[in-house]
């Protein structure tokens, strides 16, 4: 039986975490070279990683477009007026009647994930 959350769960700040212990020794390491303690260095690449890494990343990732903003001809999609080109992730071609959502971004070129 399911338990039905109704608030979410505070979170107590530990992670048991089991790795590698070649891999635990290089980031002992890493961490090491940069002043830090272990724990201060994975919480350091943990929140890097959650950050987006470019503009157009920040822009982008996430927005979700809609089939009629596609240009299927010219295989472009316009978004806030500017069109860009695109790659759709999970099928060969646009759907002028679905909604896709931008799940990369690297300059002019978007990756797209069709939402089912």
């Amino acid at each position: 039986m399911k338990k039905e959350m109704t608030e979410p769960h505070k979170k107590s700040g530990n992670i048991p975490l089991r790795i590698d212990p070649k891999l635990h020794e290089e980031l002992a390491e890493h961490a090491n070279m940069e002043g830090r303690s272990l724990n201060n260095y994975l919480t350091k690449l943990l929140e890097e990683g959650l950050q987006p890494k470019t503009f157009e990343d920040r822009q982008f990732v996430g927005q979700v477009i809609s089939g009629e903003n596609f240009d299927l001809t010219s295989r472009l999609v316009k978004i806030s007026g500017i069109y860009y080109r695109y790659l759709i992730d999970n099928a060969p071609v646009a759907n002028a009647t679905a909604q896709y959502v931008v799940i990369e971004a690297n300059g002019n070129i978007l990756t797209l994930r069709e939402l089912k």
